[in-house]
């Protein structure tokens, strides 16, 4: 096993409709307004940009995210992200009854040393709190959402 490589995928119920939802989806560099923790999501061009996380451990982590693919017919957004972790996260937005079911998957390899060194003893915590990112993303987006 690879103790670097990480799958992840949530499933967010969230208000309002799909198109609305993808209409914030779509903007990474307005993530912060309702994400806390992406800390900075600074433009390169159209479809680059460098992005700053940090969740409930003392570390952060950038990387460079290029769009791959932009499909709001299909409700598709998806990166490839290079820097402390590589690979790529997709989000696919559908309708869900009188809602939102926002799907976000993301398969890496972490390239951060000191979670390089850390891989083995530290993977149940690095695993916890990608959730915890995760959970107070929707919570922060199901607020925006109906905020706006």
């Amino acid at each position: 096993m690879d103790w670097t490589h990480y799958r992840f995928l949530s499933r967010w119920a969230l208000p309002g409709p799909p198109g609305a939802v993808y209409a914030v989806l779509e903007r990474a560099e307005d993530y912060p307004r309702w994400w806390r923790q992406v800390r900075e999501v600074d433009r390169i061009d159209d479809i680059t940009g460098v992005v700053r996380i940090r969740s409930l451990l003392p570390y952060d982590l950038t990387f460079t995210a290029r769009e791959v693919r932009r499909d709001p017919a299909a409700g598709i957004l998806e990166i490839a992200m290079a820097g402390d972790i590589e690979g790529w996260a997709r989000w696919t937005v559908t309708a869900a009854g009188s809602g939102t079911l926002a799907r976000y998957e993301q398969v890496v390899d972490v390239d951060k040393p000191l979670l390089r060194r850390f891989a083995v003893p530290g993977r149940p915590l690095f695993r916890a709190n990608h959730r915890l990112m995760m959970r107070a993303g929707r919570r922060g987006l199901a607020a925006y959402l109906q905020a706006v």
